[in-house]
């Protein structure tokens, strides 16, 4: 059997002080995923490390969209990271969830490695998407970072600033993060996230000791899970721990994310005779609707056709596309409608087709945004709509594959 490697793409976008923050969005073999997971790296690390970059193929692999990418002035982002702060690392994940609601869907869960660990719990109350959170080696609190240049510490803290050695890299830090990190007090809220929480860590670690493990667990309420990374070192530099730990991860999310469930169709045998009846019950999950032909090519019309059906796919994730952007925005929209129709055209009566001599599948989307928006937000909405997940398979190469059952 094959193993085919994950699709990687890089992505661009902007923070909300105006950076530009590169990023990779790793989608599974074949591109179709589950749900959509933001990776945060390590202090001073970019997202290129070797547990950043195992951890999240191996999620892909497992069918879900990964996006990890460098914090403000580390790796290939913009910015100065002597002006960030543990609070700014927190205002990052947010904007990297913007994007992924704009592009995907709203993450499901959150992975952090270290320090990205501490992150990602601390941003979790803000985000209502956020069913699961995954720690890998994480302090319990933001200030454990401080350990790292603790013979600067005074100088920083009198002086305002210092250039500390980090990983045999120098960085300047600033008073600001220091304070920052210590304002944060974790596990008070660890009670009130009421997340799924899966904790990783070395018993080994050297660097975060893995008495932070257990501050986490206690202060989490359930459903929680440990893993041990036994023998691991804190950076996870051996492949066979990184994958590991990316294997688990993997298994252990599938028991808490909403994944799609697929949609059976089961022709049913009218009147004995399946050359005369074209009705079908389509089972999709715990809800059953009827498809049909119209009576005038022989059906009964007891519901709607397979292009009808189509069409509502698109028209449906439009307007739960439109929606969930509008709440991520906090945009005053009081009601998004969405109307499909499906036609054949020849290609001559469409923009940029080549051959006109060719017919080829046509769909009008006509969009309604009701509420007090002005003009360039539904613009920028009109935009939003092309992103949606359907719009994305209808305009994409689509493959599908048929057997019979059995075979």
């Amino acid at each position: 059997m094959r193993c085919y490697p994950p699709l990687m793409s890089k992505i661009k976008f902007k923070n909300r002080t105006g950076s530009e923050l590169v990023g990779d969005l790793e989608l599974p073999p074949g591109g179709q995923w589950q749900a959509t997971v933001l990776f945060a790296h390590c202090f001073t690390c970019t997202r290129n490390i070797r547990a950043a970059r195992d951890l999240s193929r191996a999620l892909a692999r497992a069918g879900f969209a990964v996006l990890r990418f460098d914090f403000t002035g580390l790796g290939e982002s913009d910015g100065d990271f002597s002006s960030t702060t543990f609070s700014s690392n927190l205002d990052d994940l947010e904007d990297a969830v913007g994007w992924l609601v704009e592009n995907l869907a709203p993450p499901q869960m959150l992975v952090g490695h270290s320090l990205g660990g501490t992150a990602v719990l601390a941003v979790a109350e803000r985000l209502d998407s956020v069913r699961a959170l995954v720690t890998v080696g994480a302090p319990a609190s933001a200030d454990h970072v401080l350990e790292q240049f603790s013979e600067d510490l005074e100088t920083i803290e009198s002086e305002g600033s210092a250039e500390v050695q980090i990983a045999g890299r120098p960085f300047r830090i600033r008073r600001d993060f220091v304070d920052d990190a210590r304002s944060y007090p974790l596990e008070e809220r660890m009670r009130g996230l009421r997340r799924a929480l899966l904790v990783l860590h070395s018993p080994v670690d050297e660097v975060v000791p893995v008495e932070n493990a257990e501050r986490i667990y206690t202060a989490a309420l359930h459903p929680k899970s440990f893993v041990s990374l036994d023998g691991a070192d804190h950076l996870l530099s051996d492949a066979a721990d990184s994958r590991y730990a990316g294997t688990m991860i993997a298994a252990w999310a599938s028991r808490f994310l909403e994944v799609p469930t697929p949609v059976p169709v089961e022709q049913t045998v009218t009147h004995g005779r399946t050359a005369d009846g074209f009705v079908c019950r389509v089972q999709a999950g715990t809800h059953e609707l009827l498809a049909d032909e119209p009576e005038k090519v022989g059906g009964t019309d007891l519901g709607p056709d397979p292009y009808a059906f189509l069409a509502a796919a698109l028209g449906t994730c439009t307007v739960m596309t439109l929606n969930m952007y509008a709440r991520h925005k906090k945009l005053p929209v009081e009601r998004v409608s969405c109307e499909v129709s499906h036609a054949r055209v020849h290609e001559e009566d469409c923009e940029g087709c080549e051959n006109s001599a060719h017919k080829l599948d046509h769909l009008t989307r006509v969009i309604s945004i009701e509420g007090d928006v002005d003009d360039e937000t539904r613009q920028r909405m009109l935009e939003i709509a092309d992103r949606c997940p359907v719009h994305k398979t209808l305009s994409s190469r689509v493959s599908i594959e048929s057997r019979l059952e059995g075979g």
